[in-house]
């Protein structure tokens, strides 16, 4: 079972608020370092001035006066600093009082010069407290002594946990603010795309004219707007043809069905001689070749809308084709006095029985609307690398106003120059042009005769 796929507002909020929590975590972490690294280096600046003055006391008032003066210290609740003198076999010499119980003397790092204690420090948790410790090696008089001196550091720590406990208080309601705000802002921004929705929906089958304008709507959806009422155009073109298709059909074949159905009721009507009988079957075999005729052309037709793979396009002499293809029909034109005559040469590449029938249909187009001792010229030429065939004739012409629909299927006027009587001639040719990724163009003038050009694409690399 497939996963419901997510929603546009829960993934444009899920990734602001991410973004929001790794923005101000990253914010917050910077600072917080900033504050505990600052608040050490005061602690340890203040450590090197204790030490300082340890080592100036012991040195002005000597080490029994040190001792003495350490041993009288009181400690209270709190005492910031713990000091322990030792005697060079590591014995205690005065300490200040309790320090035994809090602070052992082995916890502390090996003694170093006073230049370098620092550096030797080490963090000790004891008795709910912590403590920065160091020692450093003191030479009096020739005798060296090891103090050991303990920083309190608890209420750092204290104020440390409390600043890290805020930082996650402001950082999850920071997240949870970003997530409200996110959530605003999508229903907001997102909100075009429901009104957009609900325009979409009100079209249907009957309203294909209308139209979606992109004046009002945001700039992103513009494009959409656009694209959305070119295809509501591409459709209703397509249902209008296809309404148009179905009418014209329908008409194409009632007439050749109602001839056959009417010459059969009448035979039916008496007794009729054999010679009658052969007339009216013959009459219903013409009238049926008519009507395969309609039928293969429309297979054909909507072989080639439905078309998905690649023709079997090769190259060959268009000129040798074209002479051909005239050739065949040399027959019916001599019949009707009309001379056919081909000029020019070239390659094409194509289909060679697509582009025979191509030809073939406006040759037969131009033999049915060509008068007598008319005549008919098939040209080629090359325009940009692809191939012109150009058909030419004196016949009667079309009418302005019939040329932008020569093309449409079933379309037939006055001078109608459809090849099989139902308006499908040219139609075909269209087809079998596009197919091939050319394109079809007509001139004509009434008394002086059409020229249909077919351009073919050259081969694509």
């Amino acid at each position: 079972m497939r996963n419901k796929p997510r929603s546009i507002a829960f993934q444009l909020i899920l990734l602001f608020t991410l973004a929001a929590a790794l923005l101000l975590a990253f914010g917050l972490g910077i600072f917080y370092s900033i504050v505990v690294r600052h608040a050490s280096a005061e602690d340890n600046a203040v450590l090197a001035d204790k030490l300082s003055a340890v080592s100036t006391d012991l040195r002005e008032n000597g080490p029994e006066m040190f001792a003495e003066e350490l041993a009288n210290v009181r400690a209270e609740g709190h005492t910031p600093y713990w000091i322990r003198m030792l005697d060079a076999n590591g014995r205690t010499v005065a300490e200040t009082p309790g320090m035994d119980r809090l602070i052992p003397t082995q916890t502390f790092p090996s003694a170093r010069e006073p230049s370098e204690a620092l550096r030797n420090r080490t963090d000790y948790h004891g008795a709910a407290k912590q403590f920065a410790l160091v020692a450093v090696n003191e030479h009096v008089d020739g005798r060296t002594y090891t103090f050991q001196l303990a920083q309190d550091r608890s209420s750092d720590a204290q104020v440390e946990k409390n600043f890290a406990l805020l930082f996650i208080v402001v950082l999850a309601g920071g997240v949870v603010a970003s997530a409200l705000i996110a959530v605003i802002v999508t229903r907001r921004g997102l909100q075009p795309l429901r009104q957009m929705t609900q325009s979409f929906g009100r079209i249907g089958p009957d309203h294909l004219k209308e139209h979606i304008s992109s004046a009002g709507w945001p700039r992103e959806l513009q494009p959409l707007t656009i694209a959305f009422d070119e295809m509501l155009k591409r459709l209703d073109d397509s249902f209008t043809r296809l309404s148009q298709f179905s009418a014209d059909l329908a008409h194409e074949l009632r007439t050749p069905i109602a001839n056959m159905l009417g010459e059969a009721q009448v035979a039916l009507t008496r007794d009729r001689t054999a010679a009658e009988y052969r007339e009216t079957i013959e009459s219903s075999v013409a009238e049926c070749e008519r009507l395969s005729r309609i039928v293969d052309n429309l297979l054909f037709v909507a072989r080639v809308d439905a078309a998905r793979e690649p023709i079997a396009r090769k190259q060959f002499d268009a000129r040798a084709a074209v002479e051909k293809i005239a050739a065949f029909y040399q027959t019916v034109a001599e019949d009707r006095h009309v001379t056919i005559s081909c000029s020019g040469d070239g390659q094409i590449c194509a289909d060679p029985d697509l582009f025979e029938r191509a030809v073939g249909n406006l040759l037969d187009n131009a033999l049915r609307f060509t008068a007598e001792r008319g005549s008919i010229h098939i040209a080629l030429s090359k325009h940009n690398s692809a191939l012109e065939v150009a058909v030419s004739d004196t016949g009667s012409g079309i009418a302005p106003e019939h040329l932008p629909r020569v093309f449409d299927r079933f379309y037939r006027a006055e001078s109608s120059r459809g090849s099989d009587g139902a308006g499908l001639g040219l139609s075909l040719v269209k087809s079998i042009v596009d197919l091939h990724g050319g394109s079809a163009t007509i001139e004509s003038e009434i008394g002086r005769g059409t020229t249909v050009k077919l351009t073919f694409p050259p081969r694509q690399k």
